[in-house]
């Protein structure tokens, strides 16, 4: 009796708390912010922790707050309502783990609790969790007058680009309350992301709340999750005309300026924020980084701008500047665009500084992101060898520039990823991830998703993996248009989507097919494709682990028969482990060289990346008396992993002599040097000889010289001097 006695106590404390609270949050909502904060500085003096605490959090003090809320849970630890309160208060200060925590106590002591529901639904809904929608309705059903749930539904649907589901959400927002201003946002936010006037929700927004810098900020927001990052710039500096103080804004502001290149903005914004106390981990991060950007050196050459760090700068250049250059005039072609501006490629040794670069966050999975004109990728030493393709990256990520360009940012997201993935093969069919396990089983389980609803696999993935699978789904739509209808029809619905025409509109108009019919045939066309590994996948992994366990025991015999019937059930599998490594390091036992090469080849041919696998293929094309061949093998790993291996270049650049490539052979002598081999005269010679070949007798005599002077007594370099010496005064 007493327990229940106590407890109704607390209710009825808490609902005056609350009605307390509640003449704050009205005045904060109506836009009175000096009324706002007298209101909250009077709860700072009340007996109660709990008030207190909603004071303080409303002056900004929020360690103070979070004093207090720890008070008021410790005097009533059975109140979900101040673990609720606690929680986001840890949620909006970046703390999402604790706030997590909190959440779920309050639904321990509460199972249905509407705000602690909601809680985890924002949560959620910071990773992209297909969960957060899942929770908000929870939430909703709980209390079915909770606006803040309704008017989350709302933005998730905007984020998962189901635009008419987003204004159903956010008319429901305003029926629960015509005053539901995040509802009104979301209604304006459409608008700009229809390229129609968002001017009258945000003049209702305005009449009820004049300094709702809010509203604009979601729009900003919004417009960033669309790429459409100039658009996003404006609504910010409209945020900030509202309310100078909103912190957060300015730090987003900062992000999107770092992002567009515009550094000198971006820090302004950025430390205003940050020296206001707004020191999230975005802010924090992406101010280092941009302290860390003297490590680095910035070269230009015509409409290519390559950002290396210092420490690689030297070797990177030979590859990547070329390559650059090579991609940007193709897609000028291909594209038929011309950019206005030069394009900047930024390489990053530590991922994680990529990371930040992109989101102002560490945690990124990709390789790449683009920018408008701006693209930021790893660099090959921030991988794990052969675990990715820089040029391959780099093609891909250089096709957004034009794609965003062509369509105005306009393009839906499957579409541009999908043609950059059908470019890498483009290139060069060894190019190009490989078709994974993952993206078959989900070809098998009929997991793709239909055409118009792609972008929801790379937004708000349902499963595990899904992403790359609607990476692999997107490449291969592209790739069957290209094959069915041709190239052209790829550039004509790109020019479609610069309208902000939808996906089912461009396809029928371009391919003559309904949206419905367009995915039975595309479905039809990669069930083909892949007969035979849908059909043998089962079987191929039962007996691929019947090889994994002969290679153990190196029984040769049975690795190569078993290899030699499964290898072309499921050709793209060139992850560690393949059948293809398999059988040629069995060969290689058996002292059959030949075979052991044959076996190589067709893993690389296949888009296999592993450096120590394709380094013995070099060496054994060479023993087998293939300089060619090897040379290519060598110049492959290039476009793979071009560290630092002064023997790896040498040996491709006497390869190159031998086959009279001189260029080839004095880029590989540069990268020896690049490298810091550990005799660093006899580099300089060996690029001097190659430069000789080359006709470029000054800087071969600039590398003989420096060769002496790194080793006086050299005599070959001693030799070479005179015999230069000797013919530049015939000269």
């Amino acid at each position: 009796m007493r327990r229940t006695i106590v407890l109704l106590l607390a209710a009825a404390s808490m609902a005056g708390a609350q009605g307390s609270v509640a003449q704050c949050e009205q005045q904060k909502h109506y836009g009175r912010l000096e009324e706002a904060r007298k209101c909250y500085e009077a709860l700072t003096f009340s007996n109660s922790a709990y008030l207190r605490a909603e004071g303080f959090w409303g002056l900004e003090m929020y360690q103070d707050a979070n004093n207090q809320f720890k008070a008021a849970v410790a005097t009533a630890p059975e109140n979900a309502d101040y673990r609720v309160r606690w929680g986001r208060l840890f949620y909006e200060r970046w703390n999402k783990a604790d706030a997590e925590n909190l959440f779920k106590e309050a639904l321990e002591i509460k199972p249905d609790h509407p705000g602690a529901l909601l809680g985890l639904a924002m949560v959620l809904s910071e990773g992209f969790d297909a969960k957060a929608v899942e929770f908000a309705e929870k939430a909703l059903k709980a209390d079915p007058k909770l606006l803040e749930a309704q008017e989350l539904l709302a933005k998730l649907a905007v984020e998962d680009v189901n635009f008419d589901k987003a204004r159903k959400e956010a008319e429901k927002a305003l029926a629960i309350s015509p005053e539901a201003l995040d509802a009104m946002a979301v209604l304006a936010t459409l608008e700009v992301l229809a390229d129609k006037s968002p001017d009258a929700w945000f003049a209702k927004i305005a009449k009820i709340n004049p300094v709702y810098a809010e509203g604009y900020a979601y729009t900003a927001h919004s417009l960033i999750l669309n790429r459409r990052y100039e658009d996003a710039i404006q609504y910010f500096e409209e945020a900030l005309k509202k309310n100078p103080r909103y912190w957060e804004a300015h730090s987003e502001l900062g992000i999107t300026y770092m992002r567009m290149g515009r550094e000198k903005a971006a820090r302004e914004h950025l430390e205003l924020a940050y020296e206001n106390g707004f020191k999230d981990p975005a802010t924090v991060n992406s101010l280092r980084l941009m302290d860390s950007y003297k490590n680095y050196e910035t070269f230009r050459n015509g409409e290519a701008i390559l950002r290396l760090h210092k420490k690689e700068a030297d070797l990177l250049k030979l590859y990547f500047e070329p390559e650059m250059l090579r991609a940007l005039s193709t897609y000028e072609k291909k594209y038929k665009v011309k950019l206005k501006g030069p394009v900047q490629l930024e390489v990053y040794p530590d991922h994680e500084d990529f990371a930040v670069r992109t989101m102002g966050m560490p945690g990124l999975g990709a390789l790449g992101v683009t920018f408008g004109n701006i693209v930021a990728m790893d660099s090959p030493s921030g991988r794990k060898p052969g675990s990715f393709h820089w040029a391959s990256t780099m093609w891909h990520e250089l096709s957004h520039v034009y794609v965003l360009s062509a369509t105005n940012h306009r393009v839906p997201r499957w579409f541009t990823e999908g043609l950059a993935v059908h470019e890498e093969t483009a290139v060069s069919p060894e190019w190009g991830d490989r078709l994974d396990p993952v993206s078959l089983k989900a070809v098998k389980d009929k997991k793709l998703l239909p055409v118009t609803q792609l972008d929801r696999g790379f937004i708000r993935p349902a499963y595990p993996m899904q992403v790359i699978v609607s990476y692999f789904q997107a490449g291969k739509i592209c790739d069957y248009i290209t094959q069915r209808w041709g190239f052209q029809k790829i550039l004509d619905m790109m020019h479609d989507f610069a309208g902000n025409t939808p996906t089912g509109n461009v396809i029928e108009k371009n391919l003559g097919l309904k949206p419905e019919q367009f995915d039975k045939e595309f479905l039809a066309w990669l069930d083909k494709q892949l007969a035979t590994p849908l059909e043998k996948f089962e079987e191929w992994q039962k007996k691929m682990r019947g090889m994994a366990a002969a290679v153990k025991e190196a029984r040769v015999d049975d690795i190569i028969k078993v290899g030699l019937e499964i290898r072309d059930w499921y050709p793209d599998y060139v992850e560690h482990g393949s059948t293809y490594e398999y059988l040629a390091n069995a060969y290689l036992a058996k002292g059959d060289k030949k075979s052991a090469a044959d076996e190589f080849e067709r893993y690389a041919k296949a888009g296999g990346r592993d450096p120590s696998s394709l380094k013995k293929l070099a060496e054994l094309q060479a023993d087998l008396g293939r300089p060619k061949d090897a040379m290519a093998t060598l110049d492959r790993l290039n476009y793979i992993y071009p560290v630092a291996d002064p023997e790896m270049h040498k040996k491709m650049g006497e390869l190159a002599l031998g086959q009279g490539q001189v260029k080839v052979a004095v880029r590989e002598f540069e990268a020896v040097l690049a490298s810091k081999p550990l005799d660093p005269a006899a580099s300089h010679y060996e690029l001097a000889e190659a430069l000789v070949k080359a006709n470029e007798m000054d800087a071969a005599r600039d590398h003989v010289i420096s060769a002496l002077e790194t080793a006086p007594g050299f005599r070959p370099a001693q030799k070479l001097l005179l015999e230069l010496t000797s013919k530049k005064e015939k000269r």
